[in-house]
This record gives structure tokens, C-alpha cells and sequence, in this order.
């Protein structure tokens, strides 16, 4: 009979204690919440890939893509507008020769197209944009500056303050039907 009730009560202990533990848990925590209602950004912001997209570049109708990828790498271009006699007005797409995010702080280098790339330093901040549907729910603050060869190899740098808004992300459209 010994043996019974002391199975029986260690039974009860058993069960009783998972409770404990996690009413203990509960209490060390600062607000009493989860670990996961503690992070109030996605994993998807934590790793970057939330920032990827098309931003606004310098005038209307250019833009900067940028797509970050597993460890911080990014890639991306810029599309924009000509500035030079041959170019002037034509649409140029200059690719990033090296790109790198750590947290929220991106850096990048374009190739050089027509004798001028551009180098970035800034970071991804919040918008005003409410949902992450919405225009402007990232911008991405920094500095730019364009560097300009001419035909004597004789670079002109030109450093400005910007702020690029993200473009409003379109619903993805439903998948096809296969027949």
C-alpha cells in the first residue's frame, strides 16, 4: 500500500510540476510575456530580408532595387537617368559591385557605368508608411555620393544627404491555374 501511494504522489508531483516551471518563467520575465511576444520585429526584419525592395533613387521615375540575401549580402541596382552628352536621358541600370547589411546599416558600391558609380552608407529606418503594404513603411536614410571620371581618368566626388522611401508593395498575384 506504501508503494501505491507513493507512486500515486510522485504521479501528482510529476504533473504539478511542468506548471511550476513555467509560472516560474513567467514571473522572471520583465512584463510576464513570452519570449516571442518580447520581439516586437519579425525574424524577416532581424535577418534583413524585410528591407528588400524597390526604393525611390533621385529623381521621378528612377529607383534603387535592393535584395538582401542569407548572411547580410546584398544585391541590387540602380535605374536611372543619364547625366552625360551620350547618355542624356537614357535609362541606366547600374549594378551593385559590392553590397553588405549588418542590422539595419547597409553600405553598397555600384559598378561603373558611363564613368560614375555611386558609394552608400546609411541605414533602414521605419517610415511613416502604417503597413508593409503601404509607401514609405522603410526609408532608407544615408549618404550618397557619386563619383564622376572624366576622360582623363580624373575622379570628382560629389557626397549628399538622401532619404529613399520604399515603393508600396503590390499583393501578390494568385497563382495560376494549371489545366
Amino acid at each position: 500500500m506504501k508503494t501505491i501511494f507513493l507512486a500515486i504522489f510522485c504521479g501528482i508531483g510529476m504533473l504539478a510540476l511542468p506548471a511550476t516551471l513555467l509560472r516560474a518563467q513567467d514571473a522572471s520575465s520583465p512584463s510576464g510575456s513570452t519570449q516571442s511576444e518580447k520581439s516586437s520585429t519579425s525574424s524577416a526584419e532581424k535577418d534583413g530580408r524585410a528591407f528588400s525592395g524597390m526604393y525611390s533613387f533621385l529623381k521621378d521615375g528612377e529607383f534603387l532595387q535592393v535584395t538582401v540575401e542569407d548572411g547580410g549580402s546584398v544585391t541590387g541596382y540602380i535605374s536611372r537617368y543619364g547625366d552625360g552628352e551620350s547618355d542624356k536621358g537614357a535609362f541606366l541600370d547600374q549594378f551593385f559591385k559590392n553590397g553588405k547589411l549588418e542590422g539595419n546599416k547597409l553600405s553598397f558600391t555600384t559598378e561603373i557605368v558611363h564613368g560614375v558609380a555611386f558609394d552608400f552608407r546609411g541605414a533602414f529606418e521605419r517610415g511613416e508608411g502604417k503597413n508593409p503594404s503601404d509607401e514609405a513603411y522603410y526609408v532608407l536614410r544615408g549618404t550618397l555620393t557619386q563619383n564622376v571620371s572624366d576622360a582623363d581618368k580624373k575622379v570628382t566626388s560629389h557626397s549628399r544627404d538622401v532619404a529613399f522611401k520604399l515603393f508600396p508593395q503590390e499583393a501578390s498575384p494568385a497563382p495560376a491555374t494549371r489545366k
